[in-house]
């Protein structure tokens, strides 16, 4: 954890700013400011409208998406180089309030969906008022996020209706499912790349454009911004089944059991038509995932299956690579306190065990 003078906490996987005090500073004031923006933004005459749209707010988050906005917004200022850089301007926050509360408004609609009981600690918004206050909670949250976004200019506007569009076309995708024909690597790389990239890469693209850099920082941080969204979530799969269920806060596995297809079980699946040794454990694994796992002794049985095979570290392999091409995507950038930044947070992602 980064503490700045002020005591706001950035997100872990932002440790090298504690050595920028004024870059620090200057970003985590902003994060203050959006903080209270956040809540601004979803205060309503009406009470329970009030209460359901700030229910997630309030519980909490590491709010990744502001950081990087803000974040990517300071890559353009000319004194970054020698750390004396100035504050974020009022259009970047603005900025960062959007990107987080597009992404409470579809945690509300993702809760639905996968009939989640817990989210951030507190029970679902669903579980609370039902599914239909729920979703329109979350579309709430939605219709907040656009009137802000709207003052920002038609590049920005057009900038979240397609990261929008991406959202729901990922969530449409894995609704659907996989399609005769079509490969499952390939289908489940799109539905994260909608899902979590898009919105990672708007808030890196969104922070450099209101921040005044050119075109192609512009679409380097966005490039980046995809990559660590991928590496990210590629990485969240494999935690749930390698960490402890302190680290986790739920019980490994809990995709497993829910039928959530994720890398290692596509890459498991891929393995287990072949022949050999690793073929047959492969298979084993995959009769311990698709049979019942309505008992805790059944999902610890499928988790440790899945995760002794030889494809969990080639999804590791896999995952630590869409990290490295972010830090790659990030080389044509000046060196500075950011720069450094946003490369050890790619690595943090992947090496993260929570």
């Amino acid at each position: 954890m980064t503490t700045s003078t002020d005591g706001f906490t950035l997100p872990a996987g932002f440790e090298s700013l504690a050595g920028h005090g004024r870059v620090l500073d200057t970003v985590t004031d902003a994060l203050d400011a959006v903080e209270t923006q956040l809540h601004e933004a979803l205060t309503s005459d009406d009470v329970f409208a009030e209460t359901s749209s700030r229910h997630l707010l309030t519980a909490g988050g590491k709010r990744i998406r502001p950081v990087l906005t803000v974040m990517a917004s300071l890559i353009a200022d000319p004194e970054l180089g020698s750390g004396d850089v100035a504050p974020v301007n009022p259009a970047v926050r603005q900025a960062a309030v959007v990107m987080e509360l597009t992404h409470l408004a579809t945690l509300y609609h993702d809760d639905v969906m996968d009939e989640a009981p817990v989210r951030r600690g507190v029970e679902t918004a669903h579980r609370l008022w039902g599914n239909s206050a729920a979703i329109l909670a979350g579309d709430l949250v939605f219709a907040r996020a656009s009137q802000l976004m709207s003052e920002l200019g038609p590049r920005a506007v057009r900038m979240q209706s397609d990261t929008f569009e991406r959202l729901v076309l990922g969530q449409l995708w894995e609704t659907r499912g996989v399609q005769a024909g079509e490969d499952h690597l390939e289908h489940y790389l799109q539905v994260i790349g909608g899902k979590t990239g898009s919105l990672i890469a708007a808030s890196g693209m969104l922070g450099a454009l209101l921040g005044g850099a050119d075109e192609e920082t512009v679409q380097i941080l966005a490039a980046y911004g995809e990559e660590v969204g991928l590496a990210f979530q590629l990485a969240d799969d494999l935690i749930d089944l390698t960490s402890t269920e302190e680290q986790l806060g739920k019980a490994p596995g809990t995709d497993l059991r829910e039928g959530v297809p994720t890398l290692t079980t596509i890459l498991l699946r891929g393995e287990a038509v072949g022949a050999g040794a690793e073929a047959q454990s492969a298979r084993k694994a995959i009769e311990l995932v698709d049979g019942p796992l309505d008992t805790d002794e059944q999902l610890a049985a499928a988790v440790a299956a899945v995760t002794a095979h030889p494809v969990m570290e080639r999804a590791w392999e896999m995952t630590r690579a869409h990290a490295a091409r972010a830090k790659q995507i990030l080389a044509p950038l000046p060196d500075s306190a950011v720069k450094d930044a946003l490369a050890g947070f790619a690595d943090y992602v992947v090496d993260r065990s929570s």
